[in-house]
């Protein structure tokens, strides 16, 4: 089930918006990550493992790590989301479970429950090494709600 869910991709309405809204966020440019994968309820970020990113050890920093898996899960609530709508983070909780290290990081959000009015997301952080090998360096939980665009 995890790979069909991996694989299926939202509509091209929701990934144009969930891409438009994207390229808006200075902090995901500013840091290098991108969208590789846009689905119902799933989005996937990718962030290269770069100096400019890394704390003092050379690892990932934890900032940047919880920056896209923050990202992550609020773009996978907004892909189940109607047009008229966007989200906002109300609070999210990140364990960090080893050093942040790869080629890169890949940040998925999941979400688990959407409401009306608040959506609940998994989070997850791989590190990715250039063969290929996967290691999970950040796991978390964000609950977000639902705004209109013509109250903002």
């Amino acid at each position: 089930m995890e790979d069909l869910m991996q694989q299926e991709q939202a509509s091209p309405a929701v990934q144009a918006r969930v891409q438009d809204s994207f390229d808006l966020q200075g902090l995901m440019s500013h840091l290098g990550a991108r969208l590789t994968h846009i689905g119902p309820g799933r989005v996937h970020i990718v962030l290269p493992a770069r100096p400019e990113v890394t704390q003092q050890h050379g690892y990932v920093h934890a900032g940047a790590t919880s920056a896209i898996a923050d990202s992550a899960g609020g773009y996978a609530a907004l892909t189940l989301f109607d047009e008229d709508s966007d989200v906002l983070t109300v609070e999210y909780k990140i364990n960090l479970l080893a050093p942040a290290a790869g080629d890169h990081l890949e940040a998925v959000g999941t979400v688990v429950k959407s409401g009306r009015t608040l959506t609940v997301c998994r989070l997850e952080v791989y590190g990715i090494q250039a063969d290929g090998a996967r290691k999970l360096v950040a796991n978390g939980q964000q609950t977000l709600i639902r705004v209109s665009r013509t109250a903002e």
